[in-house]
This record gives C-alpha cells, structure tokens and sequence, in this order.
C-alpha cells in the first residue's frame, strides 16, 4: 500500500453513495464498503466502482469456521476488490483459510488481507469487563497482529495509537490501516481510540481510513478530502 487515504463510504444505499461521489468527478479514489452497504447493494455496486478506477477495500471482516470463511474469501476475491478483512479473533488456521480463499479466487491479482485486531469502539473497560480479555488493549492487539503475520497477512486494522507498537514488535514492514480519524475539531462519536491525520502519519499508519469528517462535511466533501490528504502528507 501506498500510503492511501480511504474513505469509509457508509451509507445506506447506491443513491446516497453516487450522489455523495459526483463531488468528486473523475478523481479516483480508494474506497471502503462495510457491511451496511454491501448488504443492500451486493457486489454490483462493487464491480460498478471498480470498472469506473477506483481501488477498493471491502470491510465485512469475516469470521467463522475456516472452511466458511475461505468459501466466502473464494467469492468475494472474484469481485477484484484491493483490500479485504477478516477478524483476528478467529484465530490463525482462519486467517490461513482466508488467504487460501482469496487466493483461489482471485481473477487476476489476489487481493490484500488484513485483520481486525479490536475495534476502535472498543476501550479498555469494555475489553476487560464485557468481553473478559484479561491482557491490556495494547498487548492483545499485538498478539493478534502477531497471529496475522504468522497466517500470512498483510496487516492489520488498529487504531493509529497502536501502530507504533505493531512496527515495533511485529515488523516494520506489516501494515497499520488506521481508522478513527478525525480532524481536530470533529467529534469523535462511537469510536474511542482517534486521532488526526497528521498524528497518524507521525504514528506511523500506512493507510488511515475517514468516513464522517469527509462523508458527512456539510459544504464541500471534496475540499475536507483535500485538506485531510495535505494533513496526512499526501499533497493534491
């Protein structure tokens, strides 16, 4: 990855999503559909977006059995999707799984894998007392990051706070896809763990991720996606 900015593109339906992109023109971007778009659109909207030369990255974070889970990485690698996830909790013979799917799949070239290690709506609290995780938020997302790699991924998805901590203790070359990404004077809504563009680049993301400071700007989403791409250090 080359240090792309990606827009999470949540919404509820093609009409509200094309309407949102004709701010854009001809600009190709990078792309993340999640569950609640493919749900109602399939994977026509996918291959629409693909055919006009936008990259994108299908966020659906499968998790189940390994042999389901590489079934539906199997389909999903048809589409010619960049980037997909799965969810590192599923442990390592399903994320093997997962990349033996893509891997049979794919029409051309085989899509990226990265793996959820804990939501950015997830604090330290809630780890603990609601899902009984007695390791800290920091060492159990670097033991999932570290299963990623064992499996054969790419990277993972984690806040920009923990990419330091990943390069340092998984590798410098295993990827840190980073949402939770605000401006200074966004709020911050249901998510936790967040930080600026800027403060992502320093961290050391490879990827940030940015839905509503971009999807929901209330005048110009091209000028907020201009001025989060300087932030981030990629100039327009």
């Amino acid at each position: 990855m080359n240090k792309p900015l990606i827009i999470a593109m949540d919404f509820a339906d093609k009409q509200t999503a094309n309407a949102f992109l004709s701010s854009f023109e001809n600009e190709k971007l990078f792309l993340k559909v999640g569950m609640e778009l493919f749900y109602r659109e399939g994977p026509a909207l996918v291959e629409k977006w693909k055919a006009a030369g936008h990259q994108l990255f299908l966020d659906l974070k499968l998790h189940d059995i390994p042999n389901t889970v590489k079934a539906a990485a199997r389909q999903l690698a048809s589409l010619q999707v960049d980037l997909i996830t799965v969810h590192a909790a599923g442990g390592i013979k399903m994320m093997e799984a997962a990349k033996e799917g893509l891997s049979e799949g794919a029409l051309s070239k085989t899509p990226d894998c990265i793996a959820v290690t804990q939501l950015t709506s997830t604090s330290e609290k809630m780890m603990k007392h609601e899902l009984a995780i007695e390791k800290t938020l920091k060492d159990t997302v670097i033991h999932y990051a570290n299963n990623a790699k064992q499996a054969g991924l790419q990277g993972v998805v984690c806040s920009a706070l923990e990419a330091p901590f990943i390069k340092q203790q998984v590798g410098s070359d295993f990827s840190a896809v980073t949402p939770g990404i605000r401006l200074s004077n966004n709020k911050s809504n249901d998510q936790q763990r967040v930080v600026t563009p800027q403060e992502a680049r320093e961290l050391g993301s490879d990827a940030i991720v940015v839905g509503r400071s971009i999807t929901r700007a209330a005048e110009n989403p091209y000028q907020q996606y201009i001025e989060i791409k300087k932030q981030w250090g990629n100039e327009a």
